[in-house]
Order: C-alpha cells, then sequence, then structure tokens
C-alpha cells in the first residue's frame, strides 16, 4: 500500500505545481485497499481539503490506482480519525451588545505620536486614575440597528461581493476558501490568511466574506468589523491617549467576525501586536472568525512576534497570484460593461497581453481608455484607439524581457532598491534577491552567463553559475521560495 501511494505521489507530482502537491496530496493518508470490492479508503485531514481532493484530483488518482491494481478501482475520501465525528463545541452565550468606540471614527488626519511602549501602558492601565470613557455614536446601538447602520458600523464596502469578484487559476482556491468560512464562520479555517502582491484581490475577497455574513440574516446580530491594519494601530494609540483599553478590549474581543487588511503594517508596533494577540486568542476561544491579508507568507513577515506567526500558521494559508490572461480579459470586461460601455474581446486581449502585473493596473488602463473615448466622442472601443491612450504604458512592457526589468521587477517584489543588485553588499535581504534576479536572467534571457554577470556590477560568471544552481535546487524544496518564483515569473512573461 505504502509502495503505491509512493509512486502516485510521484506520478502527481508531474502534472501538478509543488504548492498544491505540499497544500493537497501530501496532507492526504491511505488507509486501506479492499482488494474484494477494488474500493481504495484515503484520508483527509479536513472537510475543506477532503471537498477540494474529491473535486479536483479524484479521477487522477483512480487512473493511477487503475494502472497499479490492473483494474479499475474506486477511490473514496474520508475524515482522518478522531475528525469525522467531531462536533463543533457550543458557542457561550453572546454578550449583550457592545457599541464600537469612537477611537476609529476620529478624524484619521490627525497626527498620531510614536508606538507607545507596553510596560508604561500597563502602568497607566493599573494606575487609580479614572479613565474617561468614549463616548459611542448612537449610529451603532443596537435598538436603532438598520441595514445601512450594519454597514457603517463593519466598515464594509458593499460594492465588494463574491458576484462581482472574477475567478480564475489564481484565485480560485482563495474564493474557496473564503466562500467556506462565509457559509461556516468559526469552525472550518481559524484564521484564514490570505497573501499576495498588491492589487490581486485580498480586500475585494474580505469584503466580499464579511458581506456574505450580514446578508446571511444576521446582520444586525452579527458583529463584523473591516479594519486596515494602519487603523487598528490608531484605535490602539488612541485608546492609550484616552485611557479607554477596557473599552477598545470590550469591542474587540466581542465581534463575531474580524477582517484585519495589511497585517504587515504591524511590523515593529508591539503594543498593537501584544493588544492583537489578546483579541485573536479571546476570539478563536468564541469559536469568532479571523481573517487576515498580507503581502506576503506568514513566516516570511518581519518584526512580527513569533506567537502571532504560530496563529496565522494554524488556520489556513492561501496565496493569490497574478491573473493568467484569461482571467484579466475577463477582468476588463466586466468592468468596462459595469462602466456602460462594452468592450469587444480582441480590444480587452489587447490590453490584457500588455498589462499583466494586478487587477489594479488593469483598472487604471481602462480608466484611461474610457477617459479617452469619451473625451474623443468615440462609442466604439477599438485597438488603435487603445494605443493612442495607453501608449505610455505601452512603451513600458512591450519589449522583451530584459535584464534591467528582471532586476526592476525583483527589486520592486523583495522591496529593495535596484542599486542593490550591483552593489557589493551581501546581506541576506539583498543577497537572495541578487541571486534570484541572476536566476531569472539566465531562465528568461538569452544573456550568457559572463554577460549577465557583467550587469550585476561586473560579477564573474561563476557567481552567477553559484547563484543560478543555488536557487533552482532551493525552489524544488521551499514552497514559499517556489511561489515567490512563479508569481515573479508569471509577472515578467504575463
Amino acid at each position: 500500500m505504502n509502495e503505491f501511494w509512493q509512486t502516485c505521489v510521484s506520478r502527481l507530482e508531474q502534472d501538478i505545481p509543488p504548492q498544491q502537491i505540499s497544500a493537497w496530496i501530501r496532507p492526504l493518508v491511505p488507509l486501506a485497499y479492499d482488494e474484494t470490492q477494488a474500493v481504495l479508503r484515503v484520508a483527509a485531514p479536513n472537510r475543506f481539503k477532503l471537498d477540494w481532493v474529491r473535486k479536483n484530483y479524484s479521477l487522477r488518482i483512480e487512473e493511477l490506482a487503475a494502472e497499479w491494481f490492473h483494474r479499475p478501482v474506486q477511490v473514496t475520501f474520508e475524515l482522518a480519525q478522531g475528525r469525522a465525528g467531531l462536533a463543533p463545541a457550543p458557542a457561550p452565550a453572546a454578550p449583550a451588545p457592545i457599541p464600537a468606540p469612537a477611537i476609529g471614527l476620529l478624524p484619521t488626519e490627525t497626527p498620531l505620536p510614536a508606538e507607545v511602549p507596553a510596560s508604561s501602558v500597563f502602568q497607566a492601565d493599573t494606575g487609580t486614575q479614572h479613565a474617561t470613557r468614549i463616548e459611542a455614536p448612537t449610529l451603532v446601538l443596537a435598538s436603532q440597528a438598520t441595514g445601512q447602520a450594519v454597514y457603517d458600523r463593519s466598515r464594509l464596502n458593499t460594492d465588494m461581493t463574491f458576484d462581482n469578484f472574477v475567478t480564475g487559476k489564481a484565485n480560485q482556491l482563495a474564493r474557496a476558501a473564503a466562500l467556506q468560512v462565509a457559509e461556516n464562520p468559526g469552525v472550518s479555517y481559524n484564521p484564514l490568511f490570505l497573501y499576495g502582491g498588491v492589487g490581486l484581490g485580498k480586500t475585494h475577497l474580505i469584503h466580499a466574506i464579511g458581506n456574505a455574513m450580514v446578508q446571511a440574516g444576521t446582520g444586525s446580530k452579527s458583529k463584523v468589523r473591516y479594519v486596515h491594519a494602519d487603523q487598528y494601530v490608531s484605535d490602539v494609540v488612541k485608546a492609550y491617549q484616552r485611557k479607554a483599553f477596557d473599552d477598545f478590549k470590550r469591542y474587540y474581543h466581542s465581534l463575531d467576525l474580524l477582517l484585519i487588511d495589511d497585517i504587515q503594517f504591524f511590523s515593529g508596533k508591539n503594543r498593537t501586536q501584544e493588544e492583537f494577540f489578546y483579541a485573536f486568542e479571546a476570539m478563536v476561544a468564541q469559536r469568532k472568525q479571523i481573517i487576515i491579508t498580507s503581502d506576503t507568507y506568514p513566516k516570511e513577515l518581519a518584526g512580527i512576534d513569533s506567537r502571532l506567526i504560530s496563529r496565522f500558521d494554524s488556520g489556513l494559508t492561501v496565496a493569490i497570484e497574478p491573473p493568467e490572461l484569461e482571467m484579466r480579459v475577463a477582468i476588463l470586461l466586466r468592468k468596462a460593461d459595469s462602466e456602460g460601455m462594452p468592450m469587444p474581446e480582441e480590444v480587452a486581449f489587447f490590453i490584457a497581453k500588455h498589462l499583466r502585473s494586478n487587477v489594479r493596473e488593469l483598472e487604471g488602463a481602462l480608466r484611461k481608455v474610457l477617459a479617452y473615448a469619451r473625451f474623443h466622442g468615440r462609442d466604439v472601443l477599438t485597438v488603435e484607439m487603445c494605443k493612442d491612450a495607453l501608449k505610455d504604458l505601452l512603451s513600458v512592457s512591450n519589449g522583451q524581457i530584459t535584464v534591467e526589468n528582471i532586476q526592476k521587477t525583483v527589486a520592486d517584489f523583495y522591496k529593495i532598491k535596484v542599486a542593490d543588485m550591483y552593489s557589493k553588499r551581501r546581506p541576506a535581504n539583498i543577497a537572495l534577491p541578487r541571486q534570484i534576479a541572476m536566476y531569472l536572467a539566465k531562465e528568461l534571457t538569452q544573456k550568457s552567463l559572463p554577460e549577465i554577470g557583467d550587469l550585476f556590477g561586473g560579477r564573474d560568471h561563476t557567481t552567477v553559475l553559484h547563484a543560478v544552481r543555488k536557487i533552482s535546487d532551493a525552489r524544488t524544496k521551499q514552497t514559499e521560495l517556489n511561489h515567490s518564483l512563479h508569481v515573479l515569473e508569471q509577472t515578467l512573461k504575463g
């Protein structure tokens, strides 16, 4: 049995990307093969993985099993022992509705002090001074809750829903996980951690989850809150200024769903991280759902407490990648239609082929084309019109992949300076991106090793060869690195 399964996994590795193998295939456990019935039983660690594997990989596994056992085989999937009969623990009684504190409603342009050391805050918390209680806006009192009040309180963007979220290979897993969480909050994957580059739809997806929960009929009962990490930091600072941590904690700890965007902005904010850790523990203990977005994988977050990173890893982590060509076309067609100016497919393909980094870039290009058409009184969009409207953008993206383009793309991805690609400095945060850029230059251009070395500050060709071999070997063993390389390759090649 073990020999069959090892062979099966090896064959699947030839068809499926390494990240998907790690996420879906390796967690599976073959239980038994019934020779009489020709049935192979396979266990999955949780319901989500079970459903996903059954839908996407069961036929391929059955084909491989049939080859091995020389007869048609039925593969059945079940939850791993100890999971099948596991029922969610009863949720504790809901506390009385707590109004949203006004700390998040103060003018955001008010200058904020630097992060306050935790020790000084604790001294203030335990002091004998009378804390000034923050008044909550009457808008969010439970007795006056209306549909609009629910959205005002939650800070949800009602325009961001599952219905208008364009799905493709780059984000289908993230969307499936988000739907599962929206239907079963606090049960399946807690927290749900979505990560990916700028403009790939992370914010849209978490707003869609919140909107789905509100629209499911629990609108005025469930306490939902979307907050950008910067605003959460601001809330912590203002709570300290007003000696109102009791209100702050009572509000955030009582939420049913917390959607926190761009958590990388917590980096170095120790007091904020401490407060978020307490809120995280309180919510998870009550089976309340937390959803987090970031621009990078949890373990790659810099300046974040290891306790938080371990909590992030305890749930489900899903990547959102740059959209593929077909998805970019679908996004353009839908956006143009919503603007009241339908776009011919050949025009959408033209734009999508030349602009490929993220959804925001596509939307910006579309707005530029529509503005150009309206200014010139054009009712029909054409490829020639797009060339005129987007000539500045197209001049940048039209050329073949160059080493210079690779250096800039990798530098932007890893948040270093392009000049670091040529420098002699060797700190890890620069050396690895430089080696990745050398690897991509060898893979994606026709340049020789000496030519690549010259473009990286006059380095010897043996240095380039070492980098190419190192990254080539590492990507087969490190899921996160392989994902990053895949994103960079897709961004460069479109």
